[in-house]
């Protein structure tokens, strides 16, 4: 894969303008921001693509805190990019290179935020799939040392992802529902390419998305810090408000993106912060998602109570759910918004991000334009299938009429 070209490249850049690099080798992305912050590093560079198809690579850049820069100084580093690039530092100027193992600290880390030896007591038995990326570097590791049989899926770490798409889909972990069945485990965990994100399947079979993991994580939080806030994007699920309310806690509503959760976790002290694809931001670790980090978590939850994870999360209100996309050219998107502002009605119009509208039943619908295509993207909730396909119908036809009066 490029991986190995990037990173080269990357530590090239860096010694030609001075800086000392510590090389971590290969490692989760939270790992990396684990790293940053505790060994006191002014920033990090992650050569990372994330969930995306094999022939994409990207650099994800952290700040000295640990968390990825936000959207100003992206565009700060831009700026400087395409108005040619810093000054490059005379010949003994140029730093160097070192290697540093960020793995073992940032395991024990991660254990000591769970109750070990209960984990230990209850003898779990785990499933595993890090679809051929980083997590299967440190997943496996923390759930020995927390005395779970482990079985593993898609372990050997490979880039160019063979199993399966490094996306953990629901339609993409038929592996790791068979892996659960057949060896009777307790719990499946599915990690996404950079092991930031982790998505659960119960001793049934059943694969859970990211929402309800995240509401689960912060009833038990909450059990502990009642009355906390707990952040999360405009696009989440009311379960989440709806355990929050429970816990005397407040839900503090962020645009959507994981940056634009940490960012805000760190801006305003929130302790705890989750997306609905599974990204958990558990802040006493550090704020950012953490694939590792949330299989702890929920392992240490299901340890303490004795119960199974479907029973744990089958109590969790559930809602139906969803998601669509309206095309539109990048250039009218700002004036299909603002129209329909003016002439959408609901009793709760909020604009985090976006439009979101909501409704006495509870329903609501979210547009937003996105930022990488020419589309918007329509997100909506309900307590029946047939009102979130009403919701979606309705906007998705007023967002085709004015786009159609604007081009």
């Amino acid at each position: 894969t490029s991986g190995p070209m990037f990173r080269d490249a990357v530590i090239c850049g860096l010694l030609s303008v001075g800086c000392n690099v510590h090389d971590a080798g290969m490692l989760p992305t939270p790992t990396l921001q684990f790293a940053v912050r505790n060994f006191g590093l002014d920033g990090g560079l992650m050569v990372t693509a994330s969930h995306n198809p094999p022939e994409f690579n990207g650099v994800k850049v952290v700040a000295r805190d640990g968390v990825e820069i936000s959207r100003g100084c992206e565009e700060e580093v831009e700026a400087l990019f395409f108005g040619g690039g810093p000054e490059l530092c005379p010949w003994d100027g140029i730093g160097g290179v070192r290697p540093i193992d960020a793995l073992q600290p940032y395991w024990r880390a991660v254990l000591g935020h769970v109750d070990v030896e209960a984990v230990k007591g209850a003898g779990l038995a785990v499933a595993l799939d890090p679809g051929n990326g980083v997590a299967g570097l440190v997943a496996p590791r923390v759930a020995v040392e927390l005395g779970c049989e482990v079985q593993t899926v898609n372990v050997d770490v490979d880039g160019g992802f063979p199993s399966r798409d490094s996306e953990p889909r629901p339609d993409n972990l038929d592996g790791l529902r068979a892996l659960v069945e057949t060896s009777g485990a307790d719990v499946g965990v599915a990690f996404d390419g950079d092991g930031d994100r982790a998505i659960f399947v119960d001793e049934r079979g059943e694969v859970h998305w990211g929402d309800r993991s995240f509401a689960l994580v912060a009833r038990e939080f909450l059990s502990r810090n009642p009355g906390a806030d707990v952040a999360t994007p405009v696009s989440s699920s009311r379960v989440i408000d709806d355990v929050v309310s429970e816990g005397g806690g407040r839900v503090v509503w962020t645009k959507v993106g994981s940056v634009e959760v940490s960012r805000t976790m760190v801006e305003s002290g929130i302790p705890l912060g989750g997306e609905e694809n599974g990204g958990i931001m558990y802040g006493p670790l550090l704020q950012v998602r953490d694939g590792t980090m949330a299989m702890a978590l929920v392992l240490n939850i299901m340890a303490r109570s004795g119960r199974p994870l479907s029973e744990l999360l089958g109590g969790l209100p559930r809602y139906s759910q969803g998601k669509d996309r309206v095309p539109c050219p990048d250039e009218v998107k700002g004036r299909v918004l603002e129209e329909l502002r003016g002439s959408v009605e609901a009793p709760r119009v909020e604009t985090v991000d976006g439009l979101k509208l909501g409704y006495p039943d509870g329903s609501w619908i979210l547009v937003r334009p996105s930022g990488t295509e020419p589309i918007f993207r329509l997100y909506a909730e309900a307590g029946s299938d047939e009102r979130v396909e009403e919701l979606v119908r309705e906007l998705r036809a007023l967002i085709e009429s004015v786009v159609e009066s604007l081009t």
